[in-house]
């Protein structure tokens, strides 16, 4: 029998997660990976959770240079 995930609104593919966050592709497939947010493969593509792709995004901004401290705090909203 045949397996069918129902994926809820606000999942994207990564094309349209890359222009919605000037994020590229691939970067967003490496984060996806990494497990940087929500997002599920299916087959050979992935689908990630745009709100979250767009609040990492907020994140890494609000972070500054710091983002590339490795002892740094996570961010507290």
């Amino acid at each position: 029998m045949k397996q069918v995930r129902v994926i809820d609104a606000g999942w994207v593919t990564v094309g349209e997660a890359a222009k919605s966050s000037g994020y590229s592709e691939e970067y967003i497939r490496q984060l996806a990976r990494r497990g940087g947010f929500e997002s599920v493969r299916l087959g050979r593509d992935w689908l990630v959770n745009l709100e979250a792709v767009l609040a990492y995004r907020r994140e890494m901004e609000a972070l500054g240079t710091a983002k590339h401290n490795p002892k740094r705090k996570k961010l507290e909203d």
